[in-house]
């Protein structure tokens, strides 16, 4: 039983505006469309000019940007990849100590870098979902209006360079021409909707011998244009008469495998499915195996058509959630609003925040986020619900609660647990 569902269903934020616009910017049709046409199934080439921004996207991470990165943030492995001739280079030709005060190993030495890039390396800028602020906020907005956890790279490329021979993502991806020109050619899969465990260097082949065809898609990518490409399809990029820098964004959605995957860990409660195989059976024998084959599919089946929904879902949420953190918090002004919190302070819940209240027994409910639960006296749950849908902001109009002093008491648990943060 769930106690409130917020806005988008299930603890699940409703899709705000900005999030439809972060959509915007990457497909230049309408997100119906996109769903029925494009998602999952074929490529979408959107041009700059049928684009909302008309900058591009030179304000989520420009080429100075990426030399900040590199040169005066302290940026560690595995947040760097470099590539060359289609192969990486080892991280020791381009790591080393900070110096004085910075003694880590694994430290980017930007002169090592400089050498690599000028050389015709290409360099990739990893996590900066995690790590650049425009980033951080625009893969949260992309990520609420698609409901899937994504990640964000960066390539820089040398002019006339290629960084990795043609091959395939086990996740959609969006491409976001920054800066520069590169040429894309994108080939139909050789393995359609691949897995996580299923790389392209298993069927590299394939993969080079479908990469010998025509192409699907043969086109130059120019500032401010975007591309999508679902798992599975073949591409390969080449910087043209100057450097390039383009954003990957990688859509780290759950396929019908991971419900296969949680079904099968959740019948081993189910008797028949746990039993030995009779005594001397010899597994490498087909006429043995035909048998015991035949009744535990049989068994299966059984359990499958009796399996739970909402247990399935308990497990799926458990991979999915993590995988998508909120919207980052400041420790220290944090810290000062909880110190300062009063009935006529105003909280709202932190952007980004996937939740669920279920009953916990013994006039209890259960608080469920993204990485803990918080029990919590069930009559906090009218404040609760009104608190994190937005329905109320001021702690003194929290609902269900005796006095100020319960509501203050509730927002300051709100707030350490960084499950409130204070309205802007």
């Amino acid at each position: 039983m769930t106690i409130t569902d917020p806005p988008g269903g299930h603890g699940r934020p409703a899709v705000p505006s900005a999030a439809a616009r972060a959509l915007a910017r990457c497909v230049a049709v309408e997100p119906g469309k996109f769903a029925a046409a494009h998602w999952g199934r074929s490529p979408l080439l959107s041009r700059a000019a049928e684009l909302p921004n008309a900058d591009g996207f030179a304000d989520l991470l420009s080429p100075a940007d990426a030399d900040e990165l590199l040169s005066r943030r302290g940026l560690r492995t595995p947040f760097l990849r470099v590539a060359k001739d289609g192969q990486l280079v080892p991280a020791a030709r381009w790591t080393g100590g900070g110096g004085a005060g910075a003694e880590i190993g694994d430290q980017v030495l930007d002169e090592r870098i400089l050498e690599l890039y000028a050389s015709g390396a290409t360099l990739v800028l990893q996590g900066l979902h995690r790590t650049w602020p425009a980033l951080i906020d625009f893969a949260r907005d992309l990520g609420a209006a698609l409901a899937q956890p994504l990640q964000v790279n960066a390539y820089l490329t040398p002019a006339g360079s290629q960084g990795f021979a043609t091959h395939y993502d086990t996740h959609d991806v969006f491409v976001l021409q920054v800066d520069g020109r590169k040429h894309w050619r994108i080939h139909p899969p050789v393995l359609p909707d691949p897995l996580e465990r299923q790389p392209w260097g298993g069927r590299a082949d394939e993969v080079s011998a479908t990469a010998q065809g025509p192409a699907a898609l043969d086109v130059v990518l120019e500032p401010g244009d975007a591309l999508y490409l679902p798992r599975g399809w073949l591409h390969s990029a080449q910087a043209q008469d100057s450097s390039s820098l383009h954003l990957t964004v990688g859509i780290r959605a759950l396929t019908r495998y991971a419900i296969v995957e949680e079904l099968l860990a959740l019948a081993a409660a189910d008797a028949r499915l746990r039993a030995g195989l009779p005594f001397g059976t010899d597994v490498a024998d087909p006429d043995a195996i035909e048998p015991e084959l035949t009744e535990t599919v049989e068994a299966l089946r059984d359990w499958l058509l009796r399996a739970d929904p909402a247990a399935v879902a308990a497990r799926l949420r458990e991979r999915a959630w993590p995988a998508a953190r909120p919207a980052p918090i400041r420790p220290l002004a944090q810290a000062a609003a909880l110190a300062a919190v009063d009935a006529d302070a105003r909280l709202a819940a932190r952007p980004g925040l996937r939740w669920r209240l279920d009953p916990a027994g013994d006039d209890k409910i259960a608080l469920r986020v993204f990485d803990r639960v918080l029990t919590l006296p069930a009559g906090c749950g009218p404040a609760l619900r009104a608190l994190l849908t937005g329905a109320v902001s001021r702690v003194g109009d929290l609902p269900g609660l005796d006095d100020d002093a319960d509501r203050v008491v509730l927002a300051r648990r709100l707030l350490r647990e960084a499950i409130a943060v204070p309205a802007e």
